[in-house]
């Protein structure tokens, strides 16, 4: 029977333990790429992933993730990680590829304006958003902003912290695409939090710009891997629909 994807969305939990059951590496790999296919924010995809299978790191990494059993019963982890260092190299390429999409895409008249348009955006307006120097770049993006948004409608979130929380958002948006990815093999995740990050960047060789966002266990869940029924509040309480009063 073929899975829906209600289905899919309903068998993801957050399993902490998992059966002494291999799992297939190449599955595994086969949803980290799916996860590349997930929104984010301007295509600039400043994230990498790390798949850990290699016994003696994923002990390590137990360790790191304080020992908590999600981790320590783990056949596999993914670690997720945003490189807002990247964002030149990554704005260079995304430049190039919407070039080759102007030129494959679109009418021969309307080309040269699309081609120039990418390149200011990806040339000048992303490394603008994404540079950072002491939060002294943030704050002159702060006010300039400011001061264009009482002429018109502006992103205001563009101080140094902002881009980095921006970052982590695009990153988190492919963890979950991983986690029903791997739902959708009859695999099951635990995304963490609970970690050490600098032993994390030291086990993995990481560069000083990476961060971790976070570490996603993977298993087959043990009979005492779901702690309990999924609880959560009131739809109604968190749904706001947003109605047009029409007066006669």
């Amino acid at each position: 029977m073929m899975k829906t994807f209600e289905d899919i969305v309903h068998y993801r939990r957050s399993v902490r333990h998992y059966q002494n059951v291999e799992i297939d590496t190449e599955k595994v790999k086969h949803c980290i790429e799916l996860a590349t296919l997930s929104p984010n924010s301007s295509n600039m995809q400043l994230w990498e992933f790390y798949h850990v299978t290699e016994p003696e790191i994923l002990k390590k990494l137990a360790v790191a993730c304080l020992s908590q059993e999600a981790a320590t019963t783990a056949k596999q982890m993914v670690v997720f990680v945003t490189r807002q260092d990247l964002h030149r190299k990554r704005a260079k390429k995304m430049a190039e590829l919407e070039t080759q999409n102007v030129l494959k895409n679109t009418p021969s008249e309307k080309q040269e304006k699309r081609i120039k348009r990418w390149q200011m955006y990806y040339g000048k307006v992303m490394p603008f958003l994404y540079s950072k120097f002491l939060g002294i770049l943030g704050i002159f993006r702060k006010i300039l902003v400011n001061l264009i948004g009482i002429f018109r409608p502006i992103t205001y979130q563009v101080s140094e912290n902002d881009a980095r929380v921006v970052v982590h958002k695009t990153c988190a948006l492919a963890a979950q695409t991983f986690m029903l990815a791997m739902s959708n093999e009859g695999y099951d995740t635990c995304p963490m939090e609970g970690f050490d990050s600098r032993r994390v960047k030291n086990i993995l060789n990481l560069p000083f710009g990476a961060e971790v966002n976070m570490i996603v266990s993977c298993g087959i869940r043990d009979e005492k891997g779901v702690w309990g029924d999924r609880m959560r509040v009131d739809f109604e309480e968190v749904y706001k629909r947003l109605y047009i009063l029409i007066l006669n």
